[in-house]
């Protein structure tokens, strides 16, 4: 059973209670993604409750809040990773670019081209760095001949800011790499299928300071290029990189706003007791 299911205490249940679950801030104009009413179940465990959210083009969001608070689970019913917890069910309406990504006319593995997803822990395939950021190209058929398969590796790589590291063992094993080279290699992986969302799942939970700082400023430059949602339990991390952040709290999207506001003046009391470190 993931953590994210919600096992409501009765000490928890006051706090449950007391979020209101309003979504005007939550909505933007011409969003990239849009959700309305989502709700998933881990068999009759409720893991999120009646989640209305917006996230639009070329921006970073942050999801944050407590461990087990539904914001992993939220993330991955964008695109579509929970089909394949069998237990999971989803309810609500998930559309990207207006169209339902949960529909029966939608491919589970052409909508996850489109929104990529990179996990917590680097998990760069047993091949060689440059099958590693191939597979997907060769998987989708987007390139026609070798030079055209060259061209998007390099330009994956460097996107990644990975290729000037890499350039002369492209043959050698990706697992060979350092932790933190290793997340910008599922990085460079993820966007060689020209993805229009990324998802990233505390991408730098595992990482030292240093490949920290790398990933957090890819994220900006990658936000030219694409949508971004990440998980963090890093506040500093919301705050440095994201221009929105989402907090969760037992299942509930609490609160949206610029990340600036929800640092500085959040409106809902939790947020405020999670900022400033009364639980979390």
């Amino acid at each position: 059973m993931p953590e994210d299911a919600v096992n409501k205490t009765p000490d928890a249940m006051t706090d449950f209670e007391k979020i209101e679950g309003t979504i005007g801030e939550n909505l933007i104009h011409n969003p990239k993604f849009s959700t309305r009413n989502v709700d998933v179940f881990y068999d009759e465990k409720q893991a999120i409750f009646n989640a209305s959210l917006d996230i639009g083009h070329n921006e970073v969001i942050a999801l944050i809040g407590p461990s087990g608070c539904g914001k992993s689970t939220y993330l991955r019913s964008l695109n579509r990773m929970n089909d394949t917890i069998p237990s999971c069910r989803v309810t609500g309406d998930l559309t990207l670019d207006g169209e339902n990504i949960y529909s029966k006319k939608m491919d589970p593995v052409l909508l996850r081209a489109r929104v990529g997803m990179v996990f917590q822990k680097p998990n760069p395939f047993p091949k060689s760095i440059y099958d590693n950021v191939a597979y997907g190209p060769r998987l989708h058929g987007l390139a026609r001949n070798n030079a055209e398969m060259d061209e998007i590796v390099i330009t994956s790589l460097q996107r990644a800011g990975l290729y000037e590291e890499v350039k002369d063992r492209l043959n050698e094993p990706g697992t060979g790499l350092s932790g933190g080279q290793q997340q910008r290699l599922c990085i460079a992986r993820t966007i060689a299928v020209s993805p229009e969302v990324i998802l990233m799942d505390e991408p730098a939970s595992a990482l030292d300071p240093i490949a920290t700082a790398i990933i957090e400023e890819l994220i900006d430059e990658l936000r030219e290029n694409y949508t971004i949602a990440i998980v963090t339990h890093s506040m500093q991390q919301a705050a440095r990189v994201s221009q929105r952040t989402a907090y969760f709290h037992l299942g509930k999207l609490v609160e949206v706003g610029e990340t600036n506001q929800i640092f500085t003046n959040p409106r809902h009391e939790l947020t405020e007791n999670y900022i400033t470190g009364k639980f979390g």
